[in-house]
């Protein structure tokens, strides 16, 4: 019987197999956009309309209930020199990630050097220690917070019966702001599970040939682990980062509005209050993009730096 001939046996410049392929094409393109259709309008309708309109708002005067007047830079400029309240949660927004997010990564590597020796048990401990961070950042948590450091709370109660002077954690604005540091430092799990993998991924070997010579085990940390952590550190300052800047469910159910005096107004619940408090919602949409620039700022300033701390086992990865 004479051997058929397939399209893919014909002469690739044959008019009829271009059409057939052509044709096939279309439908395959055609078929994957409508499979990511959904994703599409999902992308497009929840987040860059969102964010467009924000950035239209930003230079408008809008209360939610009537047009939204064009104003131009009126509302950054009105930020940077007329709104003190502004200042203050900025000031305390620097204060908080500059202390929260080291300190919650600084436990978390501890904690997952800890992890790294233990051999009974490791998945129920990464487990127990990773709850954390699943429910940390809920209203719950952050009620059940509040009632720890309230002044009839579980810790004032614990530092009465050991004789030792009872603290205003919640109503001083010298301590306040420490209960919100000390709530985002115990969620650390996140954090603790990507050092982990870290420190998975560096080879016996070199502790081996360091203690061969003589090298102890602070020096051991210094000259290996640090060094050879520094991708994942760099990750995980990012991000920490980025989330620090975020804070906001914290400080809105245990404090409200900021208080004592301000003292834990941060830079995302003051935004919401000139949205949803005050209804100034251009007000509040150019605080946002500023929020967007000061992230970037750092974002870029930390990759720029990473070219002198952050060490990659080979020179091609950088």
């Amino acid at each position: 019987m004479a051997k058929q001939l397939t399209s893919e046996a014909l002469p690739v410049d044959l008019p009829g197999v271009k059409r057939t392929r052509k044709k096939t094409k279309d439908t395959d393109n055609l078929t994957g956009y409508l499979f990511i259709l959904p994703f599409l309008v999902g992308f497009i309708a929840l987040t860059v309309f969102p964010v467009a309109m924000s950035l239209y708002l930003s230079f408008t005067d809008y209360d939610m209930l009537g047009q939204a007047n064009w104003i131009g830079l009126e509302n950054y400029q009105r930020m940077l020199t007329d709104d003190n309240k502004f200042l203050q949660s900025v000031k305390v927004t620097f204060f908080y990630v500059l202390t929260a997010v080291p300190f919650r990564l600084i436990f978390a590597l501890a904690v997952a050097l800890l992890l790294a020796k233990v051999m009974v048990m490791k998945g129920l401990y990464r487990t127990l220690l990773y709850l954390p961070s699943v429910i940390g950042g809920s209203v719950a948590i952050s009620v059940m917070w509040r009632q720890l450091f309230g002044n009839e709370g579980a810790l004032n109660s614990i530092l009465a019966q050991l004789g030792i002077p009872t603290v205003s954690w919640l109503g001083d604005p010298a301590y306040a702001i420490w209960t919100l540091i000390l709530l985002y430092g115990w969620q650390f799990g996140s954090s603790m599970l990507i050092f982990l993998a870290g420190l998975k991924n560096i080879p016996n070997s070199y502790y081996e040939a360091a203690q061969v010579d003589g090298a102890n085990a602070w020096h051991r940390f210094i000259k290996i682990t640090i060094p050879l952590l520094t991708p994942i550190i760099l990750f995980n300052v990012i991000m920490q980062l980025i989330q620090g800047f975020m804070a906001f469910t914290p400080s809105y159910i245990i404090f409200g509005d900021g208080r004592p005096l301000n003292s834990t107004l941060l830079y995302v619940l003051y935004m919401f209050q000139r949205a949803f408090t005050f209804f100034d919602m251009g007000y509040a949409s150019a605080m946002a993009w500023m929020l967007l620039l000061v992230i970037g700022i750092f974002t870029a300033l930390i990759f720029k730096s990473s070219s002198y701390w952050v060490h990659y086992e080979s020179e091609g990865d950088k």
